[in-house]
C-alpha cells in the first residue's frame, strides 16, 4: 500500500486541504487537492493508506484513466464517462467529517451535503474505492455514492446519533450504571473499580466482584467496549449486531491486580488496531513469558462466551445489539500452536473452569 504524509504543501502542488483523527486515534481521514482534482485518504499509522475515494475533477476530465498521474503520486482524475461533472467543479467548500461509531471508516460532508463515504471494507488493492457523490457507476477511484445511497443512509444517522450522545453529559456514567448492575445481578457484590483506559477513548473501566457465598475466587470483568462497536466485524460475520459488541471477563484465586493486567492489554485492543475479537479467538502475551498474569506456564489466552462453572454473563444489550461476554482463559505456548493449526475446537476438550478457579 502506499503512503502519504499529511503536512500541508507537498512541493508537488498538491494541498492538504482536511486532516481529521478518528477518537481512538487509528485511522486518519487526509484530503487532498490541486488544480486538476480532489481525492480523500483514509490512513493508519505512519500514513498508510487503507482506503482512497476521487472526490472531483476541478477541470475538464480525460477521455481515460490519467497513468501519468498515478505513477507521480497526484490525486487521480476520473475518467468522462464517471463523473457527474465532465467539464469539473469548483474547488470544494467547508469539509465535515463524520466518523464511524466503529472508527474504521468515515464519511465526508460538503458544506453539509453527503459528499463522499470511506467505509471499513474499502481497499484500493482489491478494487473496493469509497464512495463519491460526483461518481457515476463504477472506476478504480471512486463508486457511485448515489446507488449506495440507501444502505448508508442509515449507517450513518446511526452513527451521528451515538457521537452526539456519547458527547452528552452523564452519557458514560449511565451506561457504566447499566452494566455494573447487570453484573451485580449475574455475578454479585461489586468490590474495587479501576480504569483501564487512561486519557485515550474508547473509556474502559475494570470492576472486581470479590469471593461470595460458595464461590471462591474473584471474577473481574471490563466495563466500557460495549459501549461502541468494534471495527471490521462486518467484514467477517453476516450478523454483526449479534457479534460487534464485547466485554471481557476472568476468574481468578490470586491477586486480582494481577489478572487485571490482561485487561489493559486487550480491552482497548480493538479500536486502537482496527479488529475484533471473538469466541475462540485467541492473543499471544506481548511481554516475556514469565510475566503473564496468569501464571508463567502460559503464553496467551483464547477468548470464550462460556465454560462450565462459570457465570452465564449473557443478557445485556447496548444499541439494540447482544453484548457477548469473553472469558479470557490462559493457555500455553503449544495451544497456541494447535489452535493456530487446527482450529480452537479442536483445544475445547482440554479446557475446563478450573484452569481459572484453581491456582496453580
Amino acid at each position: 500500500m502506499a503512503t502519504i504524509r499529511p503536512s500541508g504543501e507537498r512541493g508537488d502542488g498538491v494541498e492538504v486541504v482536511l486532516t481529521d483523527i478518528n477518537p481512538y486515534g487509528s485511522r486518519t481521514l487526509v484530503v487532498e487537492r490541486d488544480e486538476t482534482s480532489s481525492v480523500a485518504y483514509l490512513c493508519g499509522p505512519g500514513g498508510m493508506v487503507h482506503g482512497a475515494v476521487w472526490l472531483a475533477n476541478h477541470g475538464p476530465a480525460p477521455e481515460a484513466i490519467d497513468q501519468r498521474r498515478l505513477t507521480s503520486e497526484l490525486p487521480p482524475a476520473a475518467p468522462r464517462a464517471n463523473t457527474r461533472h465532465p467539464d469539473g467543479r469548483p474547488p470544494l467548500g467547508a469539509l465535515r467529517p463524520l466518523w464511524f461509531e466503529e472508527g474504521d471508516g468515515v464519511a465526508l460532508y460538503e458544506n453539509d451535503e453527503l459528499l463522499a463515504v470511506i467505509p471499513g471494507w474499502a481497499d484500493m488493492g482489491r478494487g473496493m474505492p469509497g464512495y463519491s457523490r460526483d461518481a457515476v457507476g463504477e472506476s478504480p477511484f471512486a463508486w457511485s455514492l448515489e446507488e449506495a445511497h440507501e444502505g448508508l443512509v442509515p449507517r450513518l444517522a446511526k452513527a451521528r446519533a451515538y457521537w452526539d450522545w456519547r458527547g452528552g453529559d452523564g452519557a458514560w456514567a449511565s451506561f457504566q450504571q447499566f452494566v455494573m448492575g447487570h453484573l451485580d445481578r449475574a455475578v454479585g457484590t461489586a468490590g474495587r473499580f479501576w480504569d483501564a483506559g487512561g486519557d485515550r477513548l474508547p473509556t474502559v473501566g475494570i470492576t472486581e466482584r470479590p469471593p461470595e457465598g460458595e464461590r471462591e475466587h474473584t471474577i473481574l470483568s471490563t466495563v466500557g467496549m460495549s459501549c461502541q462497536r468494534m471495527p471490521t466485524v462486518e467484514q467477517y460475520i453476516d450478523r454483526p449486531d449479534a457479534y460487534a459488541r464485547v466485554e471481557l471477563a476472568v476468574a481468578t484465586p490470586g491477586d486480582a491486580r494481577d489478572a487485571a493486567r490482561l485487561f489493559l492489554w486487550l480491552g482497548q485492543y480493538p479500536w486502537h488496531s482496527v479488529t475484533w475479537l471473538g469466541h475462540g479467538h485467541t492473543a499471544k502475551w506481548y511481554h516475556r513469558p514469565e510475566t503473564f498474569p496468569l501464571g508463567s506456564a502460559y503464553s496467551g489466552v483464547i477468548m470464550l462466551t462460556g465454560l462450565p462453572g462459570l457465570p452465564d454473563l449473557s443478557g445485556f444489550t447496548f444499541g439494540g445489539d447482544a453484548v457477548q461476554w469473553l472469558w479470557l482463559v490462559p493457555i500455553t505456548t503449544g495451544e497456541l500452536r494447535l489452535v493456530a493449526e487446527n482450529g480452537y475446537r479442536t483445544l475445547l476438550p482440554r479446557l475446563s473452569a478450573d484452569r481459572l478457579t484453581r491456582a496453580g
